[in-house]
């Protein structure tokens, strides 16, 4: 159960990961500037490899889901749309 903006904080979610051996994250969410901006923020720091589908994210501010998703996160993760990563 997620508890906190991040999805690791508050969460077995890193220790889930590391027993898995994952290290390739694939991240939605109905909150673009809230919880996906700070899961990818957290997983860049624990060097996961993110991956953010754009058209899978939404934010209650349009321009600044437009500017998280085409400025910020390229920076520390590939950002895609759902039918360019389901064709991978």
């Amino acid at each position: 159960m997620k508890r906190r903006v991040s999805a690791f904080t508050g969460s077995d979610l890193e220790v889930l990961l590391r027993t898995f051996g994952i290290r390739h994250m694939v991240l939605t969410g109905i909150a673009t500037s809230g919880v996906v901006l700070s899961t990818t923020r957290e997983a860049a720091d624990k060097d996961y490899r993110i991956t953010i589908l754009a058209d899978g994210c939404a934010d209650s501010d349009e321009e600044v889901h437009r500017v998280l998703t085409t400025k910020i996160f390229p920076r520390q993760a590939d950002v895609l749309t759902v039918e360019e990563w389901s064709k991978l």
